[in-house]
C-alpha cells in the first residue's frame, strides 16, 4: 500500500514550544506504527516506526532515557 501524507490523519504534539510553533505531528499508519512530522514543515520528510519501535520510543521517553 502507498500512502501519501494527505492519506494520514496528523494530530499535533500536546506538547510544544512556549510560542505553539516547534512540534511534531504523529498520524497512525495502517500497519499499526506511527509517522512523525515536523509541523512547520507539512510537505517535508516523514519519519516512520513500526509498533514496536514507536512502543519502546515511548517507553524511553517516560524513563526519562533522552534526557
Amino acid at each position: 500500500m502507498n500512502l501519501t501524507q494527505s492519506d494520514l490523519t496528523w494530530r499535533k504534539s500536546s506538547l510544544r514550544s512556549a510560542e505553539g510553533q516547534n512540534c511534531v505531528e504523529v498520524a497512525a499508519l495502517p500497519t499499526g506504527g506511527q509517522a512523525v512530522r515536523d509541523s512547520k514543515d507539512p510537505d517535508g520528510p516523514v519519519l516512520t516506526f513500526a509498533s514496536g519501535e514507536w512502543s519502546a520510543f515511548i517507553s524511553g521517553i517516560r524513563n526519562g532515557d533522552f534526557a
